[in-house]
């Protein structure tokens, strides 16, 4: 049995048995006020999420604080323990340790929030034979209740958290309920040895209309699973769900002997919470039923898993006060888990005194920032990491493309739910995309350096200033250039070892990623610190109305103010060209006495409701004006 423990003081099974499914948010406010103690709330707890400068580390590529734990405290070759500091794919022995290490170094940069890649106990190796790679990442989970070993123990981990929260930082994990590791395997794909304990990771999806549920191996053959009303609204209760007793509807689903019990908790280990389908083809409902690259899928329909997953998660919560999710493969699970999980998360939060705990999604929709925007609403996300504006950064700084293009994308806004817009992670690239340095050379292989120095800069600066809450990926701020994505753009900030790293040409450096890359002297490094300073600084960058100012639809001038509260503007413009230019800027007719938080501003507007700027080559301003007289 499920040991379901509680939402508040009302047990989640209880709920889920008195409620159902579909209105298992609703479970988390059921808890009568009078029962809930008025909790205390720290300074850094205190602050909203768009207050926040978030830094992106994967605590395997960061600093080694304990080679004891290099290998987990697996036995064997790195094909058991996952340890090849050589390979771009193995771990390299970055811990949590060396995170505690090096806090002075993120905290100098400005960073107010850590987002800490996932650092649960996963599957060391993986792969097909000749293909295999380790779980360095941190996404193939198979105890979602334990630190892994590679990274140390729960005892590091609580002095990871009280460093972090001592310095007044947040600390954010990167949580999983899409899939766990690839352990479950099929019949039906198996290789010649069909009894043997590994097999091929290439059996195709097979959809609920081909092989249904209630029949074996498809349509037309042996009733199975009698009673069972499918996966779909309004089926998703416990009653109907406990009808599904015969697994091999689409194919014959195995856990191969010695992984019988791997997973935790325990309920992870049963067939029935899995999909059993067959690969994702990231098309139609596969897209949600399907394996995720051969990871095992499970039923996010299932109550039971809801239920189990809010209770994981709460448990991190509670343990660790940690201050926020970031919620990997959204649009990967069904609506109706996150309807259920978010307000669950989030009232936990609220009664342990994290009032502004937060839970931003993962959807991939490429060069979409309306389907980004519309999880805020269809599934009550508080804020969603956005793809669109690393899409239209990339558009504008990349590849040439008008200001106006910019206009377009902020007026998506409107489409979110309340402020989550400006409560959104924004970022310019990724540990799964790429790096933007990186996008930027393989557009650009002719661009020189100090080019592609303004380039990366301005798009911090449009990061910083611009709504949203900066999130900065480990390494950018060092001048890292990715040769690609996914493990070619997970460098090492310690001594690498990977040749293909080695030797990528850094910019702002001489340094490459063969030596120790910590450079507070950086010249990205010292402008993204500039950066943090005026934001945090300065609230209406951080919480005022964005309002747009100018946008070219054939150039390359973009400017907005940020607006605090009807009392001043401040205003940030842009020149995303390689030419100088001077720009009149329409303001408010109140904004006067200007003064300049970064770069050159004027004193005064050229005229009521007017001010001039110039502008250097791929340079920006940010203008304050004195308090404006209602």
């Amino acid at each position: 049995m499920l040991n379901l423990s509680g939402i508040g003081r009302w047990p989640v099974a209880a709920c889920v048995a008195a409620f159902g499914l579909m209105v298992l948010g609703s479970c988390a406010s059921a808890v009568p006020a009078e029962f809930i103690d008025a909790p205390e709330v720290a300074d850094h707890a205190a602050r909203l999420p768009q207050d926040e400068i978030i830094y992106f580390v994967l605590p395997d590529r960061f600093e080694n604080g304990d080679p004891l734990n290099d290998t987990g405290g697996i036995e064997g070759d790195r094909l058991a323990h996952g340890f090849d500091p050589t390979h771009k794919g193995f771990y390299h022995g970055g811990d949590l340790k060396g995170l505690i290490n090096r806090l002075d170094y993120v905290e100098g940069l400005g960073a107010t929030a850590i987002w800490l890649g996932p650092i649960y106990q996963n599957k060391a190796v993986q792969g097909p034979p000749g293909d295999e790679s380790a779980g360095y990442h941190g996404y193939w989970i198979t105890d979602f209740t334990s630190v892994d070993r590679h990274f140390g123990t729960e005892a590091d981990m609580r002095a990871f958290v009280d460093a972090v929260h001592g310095r007044g930082m947040k600390l954010y994990l990167d949580i999983i309920t899409n899939h766990t590791a690839d352990v479950i395997q099929y019949r039906e794909c198996a290789d010649a040895d069909w009894e043997g304990e590994r097999v091929s990771d290439g059996c195709a999806y097979r959809s609920v209309a081909d092989y249904p549920y209630t029949t074996r191996g498809g349509r037309g053959d042996e009733v199975i699973n009698e009673g069972f009303m499918g996966h779909s609204p309004p089926f998703q209760t416990e009653e109907n769900f406990r009808a599904l007793t015969d697994f091999s509807y689409a194919y014959t689903p195995y856990i191969p002997a010695g992984e019988e019990n791997v997973k935790t908790p325990a309920w992870l280990n049963d067939l029935r919470y899995y999909h059993n389908r067959g690969n994702s083809s990231f098309a139609g409902e596969s897209s949600t039923m399907g394996d995720f690259a051969g990871l095992d899928d499970l039923m996010t329909e299932d109550p039971a898993v809801v239920a189990g997953f809010i209770e994981i998660f709460q448990n991190w919560i509670t343990k660790y006060r940690i201050d926020g999710f970031r919620v990997d493969t959204t649009k990967h699970v069904n609506s109706e888990f996150w309807q259920a999980f978010n307000p669950a998360i989030l009232e936990h939060a609220r009664s342990i005194g994290l009032p502004n705990f937060t839970v931003f999604g993962e959807a991939y929709h490429a060069g979409d920032a309306a389907m980004v925007a519309r999880h805020s609403r269809t599934e009550g996300f508080p804020a969603m990491l956005d793809f669109g504006f690393q899409d239209v950064v990339a558009r504008v700084l990349i590849h040439g493309d008008p200001a106006g293009v910019l206009s377009r994308f902020f007026a998506i806004d409107d489409l979110y739910e309340g402020d989550a817009a400006y409560q959104s992670p924004t970022f310019i690239g990724n540990h799964d995309m790429g790096r933007f340095a990186g996008l930027l050379r393989e557009a650009h292989p002719e661009m020189g350096d100090v080019e592609m120095l303004r380039r990366v800069e301005l798009a911090h600066a449009m990061m910083f200033f611009a709504r949203g809450v900066p999130t900065l990926y480990y390494g950018d701020e060092q001048g890292f250039v990715s040769d690609g994505h996914d493990q070619l753009a997970r460098e090492n900030m310690m001594p690498s070892q990977v040749e293909v790293y080695n030797d990528n040409r850094l910019i702002g450096t001489d340094a490459t990623t063969a030596d120790s890359n910590f450079n507070k002297q950086h010249p990205l490094y010292l402008a993204i610190q500039n950066m943090a300073r005026v934001r945090t600084a300065e609230p209406a960058l951080r919480r005022g109305v964005q309002v747009e100012r100018l946008a070219e639809e054939k150039g390359g001038a973009f400017a907005f103010s940020r607006v605090m509260e009807g009392r001043h503007e401040v205003l940030v413009a842009m020149n995303m060209r390689n030419e100088a230019r001077t720009l009149g800027i329409s303001v408010d007719s109140r904004s006067k006495d200007f003064r300049s938080l970064s770069g050159n501003c004027p004193d005064r507007a050229a005229a009521t409701g007017v001010i001039e700027l110039e502008l250097a080559p791929l340079s920006y301003v940010v203008c304050k004006s004195g308090d404006w007289k209602n």
